[in-house]
């Protein structure tokens, strides 16, 4: 078991990583059988950015079918934010989607509302008889639906119309292929158009509320209000990328320090 001490190298100017967890073979069949007997309500798919998780949970939809995707992303439900949230609609071909593109960009959706939506969506994918899989890596969203978060205004869903025994999955890659990845995503959303999509949506969402969803819609924003080079919103937005994908797998290993199980796996 690698020590979770030992800090590895890593990109400059992006603080260093632990150890990663072990991977482990998934065994899809006893999963089946799991969801069929009712010990498992929600199959979770988890993990950083640039880690395989979409295109996982879409295989392993089509293994445990009928199964529908329910996304766990705090951007990816905005319309119109399409290649910098990286939403990627044609990896899910035939497999159903809820949770994506429901609210206006510009919007300042909450996690309250988040909450509300997936509980209802769950619910419904469940009375259809399919398996719903969660789908993203946004901490506190998985948290919410999967964990029946306590909000300190105490106004959340009712615990008892959210999961309750939840199976989750881990999507693992190397530290090295990761930054390999985050890297060339980057370069690629940019090849895709991602400047003219940005330029687009300002000329009907402040400036201010575009860049309040951050990383490629506060660094891309800033280079075309001319704040930026085209090269220094490159550099900082792919350190901001990598920093990100840290925070995220930080979220998740203390996730497993609270007690939750994650079965890691190599995509």
């Amino acid at each position: 078991m690698p020590n979770p001490s030992v800090l590895l190298p890593d990109r400059p100017g992006v603080p260093p990583m632990a150890a990663l967890p072990e991977a482990e073979e998934l065994d899809v069949e006893a999963l089946r059988a799991a969801v069929g007997r009712g010990e498992v309500d929600l199959v979770c798919v988890i993990g950083p950015t640039a880690s395989g998780k979409t295109r996982y949970a879409v295989n392993l939809a089509r293994l445990l079918a009928p199964a529908h995707i329910l996304s766990a992303d705090s951007r990816q439900v905005y319309r119109g934010m399409d290649i910098g949230t990286g939403k990627d609609l044609c990896e899910y071909g035939e497999i159903p989607y809820h949770l994506i593109d429901i609210v206006p960009a510009g919007a300042k959706y909450n996690i309250y509302q988040y909450q509300a939506d997936f509980a209802r969506e769950w619910a419904a994918v469940r009375a259809m008889g399919a398996v719903p899989i969660l789908c993203g890596g946004s901490g506190l969203y998985i948290e919410a639906a999967c964990r029946a978060y306590r909000f300190e205004k105490d106004n959340g869903v009712p615990a008892s119309e959210l999961p309750r025994r939840p199976f989750f999955i881990g999507t693992l890659v190397s530290r090295e292929e990761r930054v390999r990845r985050i890297d060339r995503r980057l370069d690629e959303r940019l090849g895709q158009g991602m400047v003219e999509e940005i330029r687009g949506l300002l000329e009907t969402v402040p400036a201010e509320d575009l860049m309040y969803y951050g990383l490629e819609y506060k660094f891309v924003t800033q280079y075309v209000l001319g704040q930026l080079s085209y090269e220094d919103m490159k550099v900082l937005l792919g350190n901001a990328i990598h920093q990100f994908a840290k925070r995220q797998m930080t979220w998740f290993r203390g996730m497993e320090r609270d007690g939750v199980h994650i079965h890691w796996v190599r995509p």
